[in-house]
């Protein structure tokens, strides 16, 4: 009975999510509250299953905080390191864009190409996707598209393929580390592993893609952004973003900071929740006075909606769900490894675009673990698959990502409308090719 409860618990969930009616983190509490009370409380009658789901106890633990050798495998229920995380970067964030870091880039890229429009297209695309290896894609995509829409209207370009590019490209750059994208953080913080081994890993992948992306859209739109540009007289300078050097210059540093710390946390010890920390403390110190509105500024309902989402999966493992799929997908695919790890990138992929690949990707590992035990299959190469599936399927469709919906939202804005029949016509080609690359280097390396 539990199980039939929480499943359905979890599909009413995503279908009121898809349906964007209701605030998709008061979705998720409200399904989190159901799963403690009626599953887990009534059916269950399991105070430890309520317990081990909300799991605050990782708070008092040693290895939330430090942990020379990470723990692969998550201790369930809400994943705390990842919401600490995700808080600590959000504030940092706020900091880089409120001193004009963000904008000062776009500027800076477009005058050292002499603002010309085909240079400035490829320079948007690798901006995208380095800053989204390090930062939220939205927040890349927020400033990104904003400064296209400016820099389109003084040089007289269409900014929707650019714009298009960079949401694309965004989405790669976030799949290539552990802190670029929310499914992988998840990933990287329940299986235990470091942002280097994700750069080596899906790092390569999102590499090798970028090459065959850009061409993609460079031939696909060079004639269209080659044609006459308006006569523009003056062209914005970069140092008109920053609003303090000072604010400037400190969050260059904590940025710098926030790098080095994620890079080189495999042989600190430090952990994720412990480095969001440090990042969210040194931003609020050296903006003291600021502090009450970059705090804010916070996404807080992104967070709500991670909590109540990761209540949400750990009913479903606590009640076997997940271990009947894990079970299914093994008698799908039997032994064969090219199979499995077909079924996971393509399904990911499929699913990515139509919901979002947050929940997915949290319901997933679970699923992978069981796989990985019960096959003898490498949990890595499950994780990098789910990984690349989750992060670049989400580019397909206007909804599939965040990302997608702000880059769409800011196009609009400026009077470039970009509906499905558009969006999809130029993105559905590109995801499909970018995923037939991960596929292939995912089997040559792995299997």
């Amino acid at each position: 009975m539990e199980q039939v409860i929480s499943v359905a618990i979890f599909v009413i969930m995503f279908g009121v999510i898809i349906s964007e009616k209701v605030e998709r983190h008061l979705v998720s509490l409200g399904a989190g509250l159901l799963m403690l009370v009626v599953v887990l409380g009534i059916c269950m009658r399991s105070p430890a299953a309520i317990w081990n789901t909300i799991n605050l106890k990782e708070f008092a633990t040693t290895a939330f905080w430090y942990a020379k050798e990470e723990s692969a495998g998550g201790s369930g229920g809400v994943n705390w390191a990842t919401i600490v995380f995700i808080l600590g970067m959000m504030i940092m964030v706020e900091g880089m864009g409120r001193a004009g870091f963000f904008r000062w880039l776009c500027l800076f890229m477009a005058k050292a190409v002499r603002y010309r429009v085909l240079p400035i297209f490829v320079t948007f695309m690798v901006t995208s996707f380095v800053l989204a290896m390090f930062i939220d894609s939205i927040t890349v995509i927020l400033f990104l598209a904003a400064v296209t829409v400016e820099l389109a209207e003084v040089l007289g370009f269409s900014p929707v393929p650019v714009i298009l590019a960079e949401i694309f490209c965004a989405n790669l750059g976030g799949s290539a580390t552990m802190c670029g994208d929310p499914p992988n953080i998840i990933i990287g913080t329940s299986l235990g592993y470091t942002f280097g081994e994700f750069l080596e890993n899906t790092g390569f992948i999102a590499t090798i893609s970028l090459v065959f992306v850009m061409a993609y859209f460079f031939f696909g739109f060079r004639k269209e952004l080659s044609k006459k540009q308006g006569g523009a007289t003056s062209y914005p300078e970069p140092s008109t973003a920053i609003r303090s050097k000072k604010d400037f210059a400190i969050s260059c540093v904590i940025f710098a900071c926030a790098v080095v710390l994620l890079v080189t946390h495999a042989m600190t010890g430090l952990t994720v929740a412990t480095i969001g920390t440090l990042i969210a403390a040194l931003t609020l110190l050296t903006s003291f006075k600021a502090a009450p509105v970059l705090l804010k500024k916070v996404d807080y309902k992104t967070l709500l909606f991670f909590v109540g989402l990761f209540i949400v999966v750990g009913g479903l493992e606590q009640t076997g769900v997940l271990n009947l799929i894990a079970q299914l997908i093994s008698k799908i695919c039997g032994d064969n490894a090219y199979v499995m790890v077909a079924v996971i990138l393509w399904v990911s992929a499929i699913a990515s675009a139509f919901v979002d690949n947050i929940p997915f990707a949290a319901t997933m590992i679970p699923v992978i673990q069981s796989l990985a035990a019960t096959t003898g299959m490498d949990l890595s190469v499950l994780s990098w698959t789910l990984a690349c599936g989750t992060d670049i399927g989400g580019s397909a469709t206007p909804i599939g990502a965040s990302a997608n919906v702000v880059g769409v939202s800011i196009a609009a804005q400026s009077g470039h409308m970009v509906g499905w029949g558009k969006y999809c016509r130029v993105m559905v080609p590109v995801t499909i090719i970018t995923m037939a690359i991960s596929m292939a280097c995912i089997f040559f390396r792995y299997l």
